[in-house]
């Protein structure tokens, strides 16, 4: 895949905390429950920690009790979805359609009428709380 920003592995060792790193460029996930962003209920934007891109706001957020921040939808085009065939099964991951950054994964057992429910790693986004 070809992305709006590409940059070398080195380049983003230098620019990302090495637990970003392994969310964004290697796909780790956080560890359930322990995310900065999971309990934040400010009304605001959701960026890609990678590149700034807005993904999702907090109209979006719900608690899913997962233990990641849950989303029931994304600002259009900002996400690219592929099919995730690690731990011996088949899910739905989803990238920063801007950098190529994980994200996390989207599930279709979402409690809102979209029926979705993007599961997000803290590490992966950056919060943007809005101004009053």
């Amino acid at each position: 895949m070809k992305f709006d920003i590409e940059k070398s592995d080195a380049q983003w060792r230098d620019e990302l905390t090495a637990d970003r790193y392994a969310v964004l460029r290697e796909a780790a996930t956080e560890p359930p429950f322990t995310g900065s962003l999971l309990n934040v209920n400010a009304n605001g934007t959701y960026t890609c920690a990678g590149c700034g891109q807005v993904l999702f706001n907090s109209g979006q957020k719900f608690d899913s009790h997962c233990g990641w921040p849950s989303f029931d939808s994304c600002e259009p085009g900002t996400i690219i979805e592929r099919t995730d065939k690690s731990l011996f099964r088949s899910r739905t991951e989803i990238l920063c359609a801007k950098c190529g950054g994980h994200l996390g994964h989207v599930f279709d057992d979402g409690p809102t009428p979209t029926g979705l429910r993007y599961c997000v790693n803290s590490l992966a986004i950056d919060f943007d709380e809005e101004k009053s």
